[in-house]
């Protein structure tokens, strides 16, 4: 039908798509949580909603920012802003400000209530499903691993009992909410199996080093592996050591990797901050995704000092996170990163956005000069979904989603 070129609306009067994708387009494996009509309607929901709140609501407090309450600042202190905190505090006294904040914690808190609503009644079937991964993919669990303090300090993400709860014998309910939950908070901006952070690192390390066929890659903080499963899968004849302390997230990741057949994966529960079960420079590739926030100031630390150790010469150690705060980020962008810190039970955002990785890099033994910097862009697949939600998902892949720090060790 002929469009309407000035307000994008169709002859017959409709208005083009350009929300997320409907949950039943999301990719399937054995181990993903059946979802009645309801359940499905009610992510549906929750994923329009947050996508309403990124794209409609938050443009607006930045408009209202800019306008009303930065003047008004001036007006009070004759000056702007010093920081964040006092951004912050200026947001905080704003009635629209206030209404998106308690909107995204709401949908938040009822993006895991709704995850655990699936779940719980099927969780037996989930068990016995988790229970016997395909021939190829290990698991290796250990009992005398405990979840470390800042861990167990909240319930990340708004998650009862965060990712390493144990509800029954063998349990992977956390893993099974977030992975059935995830896209109410992505909107399905990272593709079917929500491995556009996976992907975008491929690119990143074809992009750095064209032909790098790494023997041995170490995932630290895999989660469920939904980022890492994109590494193993782009580097068929390496072997892939995930780790991660929560056993529930493991057992479920290992059955899920074998179901999207990818078996040259080993999931294993270790602390990233103490590996000393694997030898000096066993790996050619050390990395992580979206782990570090989730750490702590020592932790931190250790696992960059581990990072050096196990890296074998001629490798490559990669941290991606979301991007450091300073003089080039505006105080205002700093403030609205914030929220998670604050209001989605991430303790340790703020603080790691203060502290210096290539300091911590080279602290660890790494030569200043092979550090490494750059943009990772989420790369989504795309099939299935709506035409305008695959474009918004094409949109969001050419912006660099996060940083990347690391290093590169000489031969």
């Amino acid at each position: 039908m002929r469009k309407m070129a000035e307000s994008g609306v169709e002859a017959t009067g409709s208005v083009a798509y350009d929300g997320p994708p409907d949950y039943r387009t999301v990719g399937r494996h054995d181990l993903l949580p059946e979802t009645t009509h309801d359940q499905t309607e009610r992510y549906n929901f929750l994923a329009q909603l947050n996508r309403h709140l990124a794209a409609r609501i938050l443009p607006g407090i930045e408009n209202a920012y800019l306008a009303e309450m930065l003047p008004e600042f001036r007006r009070r202190h004759g000056r702007a802003p010093a920081d964040r905190r006092e951004v912050r505090r200026t947001l905080d006294a704003h009635p629209l400000y206030r209404t998106w904040s308690a909107l995204r914690r709401d949908t938040m808190e009822q993006r895991q209530q709704a995850g655990l609503s699936v779940v719980l009644p099927q969780l037996t079937e989930l068990v016995e499903r988790a229970a016997d991964p395909a021939a190829g993919v290990r698991l290796e669990l250990d009992p005398t691993v405990r979840p470390p303090g800042y861990l167990t300090a909240v319930d990340h993400h708004c998650m009862p009992g965060s990712y390493y709860t144990e509800r029954i014998a063998k349990d992977v309910s956390g893993a099974a909410s977030y992975d059935s939950g995830l896209f109410v908070t992505t909107a399905g901006l990272l593709g079917r199996f929500a491995d556009g952070g996976g992907r975008g690192m491929v690119a990143f390390i074809r992009g750095l080093r064209p032909g790098f066929a790494p023997r041995r890659i170490l995932d630290l903080g895999c989660g469920l592996g939904h980022n890492v499963l994109p590494v193993a899968a782009a580097f068929p004849h390496a072997e892939v050591t995930a780790v991660d302390v929560a056993a529930p997230m493991l057992r479920y990741g290992a059955a899920r990797a074998a179901s999207l057949g990818v078996t040259n994966v080993e999931f294993v529960q270790a602390d990233a901050a103490d590996l000393a079960r694997f030898r000096d420079g066993s790996f050619d590739w050390v990395q992580s995704i979206m782990f570090l926030h989730e750490t702590s100031r020592s932790a931190l630390r250790r696992i960059m000092a581990e990072s050096r150790r196990l890296v074998a010469p001629g490798g490559l150690v990669t941290h991606v996170e979301q991007p450091r705060y300073d003089s080039a980020m505006p105080v205002f962008e700093q403030a609205m990163r914030d929220w998670d810190a604050l209001y989605n039970n991430e303790p340790f955002w703020t603080k790691l956005h203060d502290i210096d990785l290539d300091e911590l890099l080279v602290t660890a033994g790494f030569d200043h000069h092979g550090l490494i910097h750059g943009g990772v862009y989420a790369i989504a697949d795309t099939e299935g979904f709506p035409d305008a939600a695959s474009q918004a998902v094409e949109d969001y892949g050419r912006k660099p989603a996060w940083r990347i720090t690391g290093a590169e060790v000489p031969v």
